[in-house]
């Protein structure tokens, strides 16, 4: 189906949407109504160098059709959806999880259906280390970027499936101490059904404290964390229909419903903390001050510091990814928004418009209850993770390529990421890995796209050193784990990104997936395993 169509089914969408106030479900959280002031999610922080909590993934259908997943937290208060969790280096983190979803509201039921839906009764025979059951009920917890062991009740997610049940599912884990200070994740991954699940709200941020330590500038900055989401109402098709973008659980769909709104202080500088946390939004983010664009201070990208001070005016975000900058509020009377300005996705790739986020509205006061970087440190952030990369020579290079197979004019049938040399396989579970190296080398890969869409290349455990676009070399290299791959316009070169895989540390050696973060794209198979040995 070609992009006028898509784009023409998008504008059908929008003509007959319907938008109403936000409404109770029966097993998640209100969410913000249109319009409404963007509140900071909640936060929860380490004390003495631990963080506890329980969360459980619960799920439900809106009065529009829409599923969500959501990850609640009790309080005396009642549950809030999707914490931040903020850490320091060195921290150990000690989720309990409990998977309560139900299949009723996982399939297309009605909201009438799901107001009678109770809790699941305890169901899993096996540990979930070791369960083979694969279903849409079935979930896990990733912990996206961060750079800890890929091994059950830590961050592994082809062989650890929760099931259903009454009794939690304890994820320990100890933050590196080297970890770089920034933004991280959390959502599900269970292969098949990661897209859903995602697609329903459930994920929330991670900070890893100390960003102020490496840029002194941020010292003191207010502070605001931005999760722009996504919902589609029909997943299981190869262009799915309506959607609509989030910002912080609040819809973001201007002109049918009043866009959120984020109140500065005139001339303040904050630090905002955005994360992609979209299914397949490829986002082009800007700060307008009526319709010029401004200035960002590029801080960190995907929970990496980047080096020295750059000025932007746009940040490409692709799915999954995370930027962090400061920003400076409107002057008082001027019209300012944050926006998504479009991304085009190519022949065959969902649209992308441009969409006004949020309307940025100039104030006599800062805004409340918004959390302050600490001062500027007088001590240093301690060696760094990923040190000295650009610098060394690769052990060896791999090329890797973005593939899809179509079938007449019914879309894709599958959606591969190969090896060049190696067959091209849909992801199965039991496959062995497509790549198998050691601790402590350094490789560079090149990852071509062979289709007519964008992809996002994604690896767990580590980052990459992002060192060359479509041929041409990075002139401020960064330190990613997410990254965009051009579409493919039917003429040769294909585009590529080459990077530096930095597979030094010892405490990544296992066995894990790198994949395309469109989810639709990896849940149709578009993964694969890597190991990598002590």
């Amino acid at each position: 189906m070609g992009q006028l169509v898509k784009w023409a089914l998008l504008l059908q969408w929008i003509a007959v949407a319907s938008v109403g106030a936000s409404a109770q479900l029966p097993n998640c959280p209100l969410r913000p109504k249109p319009g409404s002031a963007v509140a900071d999610p909640p936060s929860l922080s380490s004390q003495n160098g631990a963080l506890e909590l329980a969360l459980t993934l619960r799920n439900a259908i809106d009065a529009q059709g829409y599923a969500h997943y959501c990850f609640d937290y009790a309080t005396a208060n009642g549950n809030i959806e999707a914490p931040t969790l903020r850490l320091n280096p060195g921290d150990t983190l000690t989720l309990d999880f409990t998977n309560q979803l139900n299949v009723a509201a996982s399939a297309k039921t009605s909201h009438a259906e799901m107001a009678d839906m109770q809790p699941v009764s305890d169901t899993a025979a096996t540990s979930p280390c070791t369960s083979t059951v694969m279903n849409q009920n079935t979930s896990n917890v990733h912990f996206h970027g961060l750079n800890v062991p890929p091994v059950c009740h830590q961050d592994e997610v082809v062989h650890t499936l929760v099931q259903p049940s009454t009794t939690p599912f304890r994820y320990k884990i100890q933050i590196p101490a080297n970890e770089p200070p920034g933004l991280y994740w959390y959502h599900p991954h269970p292969h098949g059904f990661t897209n859903a699940q995602v697609n329903g709200g459930a994920s929330g941020a991670i900070i890893i404290g100390g960003i102020e330590k490496i840029k002194p500038q941020v010292a003191g900055l207010a502070e605001r964390v931005l999760i722009i989401r996504q919902q589609f109402l029909d997943l299981g098709s190869w262009v799915p229909g309506p959607n609509q973008l989030t910002l912080n659980y609040q819809q973001a769909i201007s002109p049918q419903a009043p866009s959120p709104v984020i109140s500065m202080k005139a001339g303040e500088r904050q630090f905002w903390r955005v994360l992609n946390a979209s299914t397949q939004g490829f986002l082009a983010l800007q700060v307008l001050f009526g319709t010029t664009p401004q200035s960002l201070e590029l801080i960190s990208m995907d929970g990496v510091p980047v080096s020295g001070d750059p000025q932007v005016t746009k940040i490409n975000l692709p799915p999954a990814g995370r930027a962090e900058f400061v920003v400076q509020g409107p002057p008082s009377g001027t019209a300012a928004s944050f926006v998504t300005s479009g991304f085009n996705t190519g022949a065959v790739g969902n649209p992308n418009p441009a969409q006004t986020l949020a309307s940025v509205v100039a104030t006599s006061e800062s805004a409340e209850h918004l959390y302050e970087i600490p001062a500027a440190s007088t001590t240093s952030a301690g060696p760094q993770r990923f040190a000295g990369l650009a610098a060394l020579k690769p052990t060896s290079s791999r090329k890797l390529y973005f593939s899809e197979a179509a079938e007449g004019t019914n879309g894709p049938v599958g959606f591969f990421l190969t090896v060049d040399g190696q067959q091209p396989r849909l992801f199965k579970m039991d496959q062995p890995p497509a790549i198998v190296t050691k601790v402590g080398a350094v490789e560079d890969w090149t990852i071509e796209n062979h289709s007519s869409e964008q992809h996002a290349f994604h690896t767990h455990q580590i980052h990459f050193l992002v060192l060359e676009v479509n041929g041409v070399p990075v002139q401020n290299p960064t330190m990613q784990d997410t990254v965009n791959v051009d579409f493919w316009n039917g003429k040769l070169p294909y585009p590529s990104v080459k990077v530096r895989m930095d597979f030094r540390d010892p405490e990544i050696a296992g066995t894990f997936v790198y994949h395309c973060h469109v989810l639709f794209h990896e849940d149709g198979g578009m993964m694969a395993k890597i190991r990598v040995d002590p």
